[in-house]
């Protein structure tokens, strides 16, 4: 798409701070930052990865015109040295990041960036935008998805997007949470997501009768014929009408497959008796779409009542992710380098305690038992292995007393190499590798840990060596005070 240069939506103290940093002499100092998230939205057992493509491209196209340059010079706080800076900028250092469709977990780095310090401080607001918003819009459609019960869910949220980012790439982001499709077209153009869409109330309004809107819609579009039957009444007019235009004329061309959709009421109960309706009048392929401010717990409870319903169209409580609207991504600082190459490790110390952050350049482990299924994930310094021929003990680092060992279980690296000394490594997967990752990823984890209510907690562990250097810095610290 094409874009305005995004550059400079950035936080403003990121950049008096990499302006500080330069005047400081500190500009090749190398830091290491981690992204994470402290809650899984809406109480649930994970989270989904999401936006790291957008990250990408912005990454690339990060520059500073000169109406830039001078914007910042009449500030009057910038120095010339730091506006040459910005001129020639080019990210020049490392990036590492979870793949996309990926399940995540609270207190892990999703994203590690090793750069100079004014560069990483730079991309932080940009990472965590994206992330967050993609995030927790793939998160929640893939809540939805799962309460749907392999019913197809339609992502109808544009008209309630706060603005068009966001309704675009979460668009994209809720076709990787696992919707069908969306009512988005610039999404379906952009990135091939399926578009779809049907009449509005105003289309059966705007004709003489119900069933002349009805019947008119079915003969321009015979192969995508979903008629809106609740504009007036939808058991004694708009289904009797739906089944009347079908058979009218789409028998008489040989088609057999539409629909009806229903976006008011009781959609349990008019569904079931539209159910009823449709097959006494042989329309037994006739498929029943429900929209109406659905959302996962709503369908929930329809499909536990008995609704005949084959599909679902969701729009703001999905674009929006109504329920639990921020995602609550952070950026802190886990390290820096010595003049040899050594990492230095940083502490964030607070009194609430789920603030404390976890120090030093890491990595991360998904371990699996011997069926496949997921086990934990085990944060490690970044020059650490994990050895599989050895029992192995974890222990949840909320309640330090509770542990469990376990043995002949394999383990994978979840961050991977995105940029390196500037230049993309990664050859990103297209969105439906994405989607199929994440469904596959899924396939290795118990249910328990994927119901919405009450889920299983799902360990996310610090190794030995990473705990003890986690403890001997807030050990530090207490001395120091």
């Amino acid at each position: 798409m094409d874009r305005e240069n995004l550059t400079l939506l950035c936080d403003f103290y990121e950049y008096t701070m990499a302006n500080g940093y330069l005047e400081s002499g500190m500009q090749d100092t190398v830091v290491y930052y981690d992204m994470f998230f402290r809650n899984v939205p809406d109480k649930g057992g994970y989270a989904v990865m999401a936006g790291l493509e957008q990250v990408i491209r912005r990454v690339q196209e990060m520059s500073f015109s000169d109406e830039d340059i001078e914007f910042f010079r009449s500030k009057g706080i910038f120095s010339e040295r730091f506006l040459e800076y910005l001129r020639g900028f080019r990210f020049t250092g490392d990036i590492y990041a979870v793949p996309e469709g990926t399940p995540i977990f609270p207190g892990e780095p999703i994203v590690t960036v090793r750069a100079t310090a004014p560069q990483a401080q730079m991309l932080e607001t940009m990472i965590l935008l994206t992330i967050n918003h993609q995030s927790m819009i793939a998160t929640k459609a893939n809540r939805i998805v799962r309460s749907a019960g392999g019913r197809a869910v339609m992502e109808f949220g544009s008209r309630r997007a706060q603005g068009s980012d966001a309704a675009i790439l979460g668009a994209r982001a809720a076709y990787i949470g696992g919707c069908a499709g969306t009512a988005c077209t610039i999404a379906d153009r952009e990135y091939g997501i399926p578009a779809s869409g049907t009449m509005a109330h105003s289309w059966v309004q705007t004709f003489d009768s119900e069933l002349e809107a009805f019947e008119t819609y079915c003969r321009i579009y015979p192969g995508n014929a979903t008629l809106l039957v609740d504009t007036y009444d939808v058991l004694n007019s708009g289904v009797p009408n739906a089944i009347k235009a079908f058979k009218e004329v789409l028998w008489p061309m040989g088609i057999r497959k539409c629909a009806i959709r229903i976006d008011s009421g009781d959609l349990a109960f008019l569904s079931r008796e539209a159910r009823r309706m449709l097959d006494e009048a042989g329309l037994t392929e006739c498929s029943i779409v429900a929209s109406n401010s659905l959302d996962e717990w709503i369908i929930r409870d329809l499909i536990d009542q008995g609704a005949c319903i084959d599909a679902f169209g969701v729009g703001d409580k999905l674009i929006t992710s109504h329920s639990n609207p921020v995602f609550g991504g952070v950026y802190k600082l886990a390290g820096t380098e010595d003049g040899d190459g050594n990492v230095i490790p940083k502490i964030k110390i607070s009194n609430n305690t789920v603030k404390i952050t976890t120090p030093g350049f890491k990595k991360v482990y998904r371990l699996f038992d011997r069926s496949g299924m997921a086990i934990a994930d085990l944060v490690c310094l970044h020059d650490e292995t994990v050895d599989t021929s050895k029992p192995l003990t974890l222990t949840d680092p909320e309640a330090r007393w509770k542990r469990k060992t376990i043995s002949g279980f394999t383990a994978r690296e979840l961050l991977v190499p995105i940029f390196k000394n500037g230049e993309l490594v990664y050859d990103p997967p297209s969105l439906p590798e994405i989607r199929e990752n994440l469904q596959v990823s899924l396939g290795s984890f118990w249910e328990e840990i994927k119901r919405l209510n009450n889920p299983h907690q799902y360990y996310v562990d610090l190794s030995d060596r990473l705990w003890e250097l986690k403890e001997s810095l807030l050990k530090e610290y207490g001395r120091q005070q």
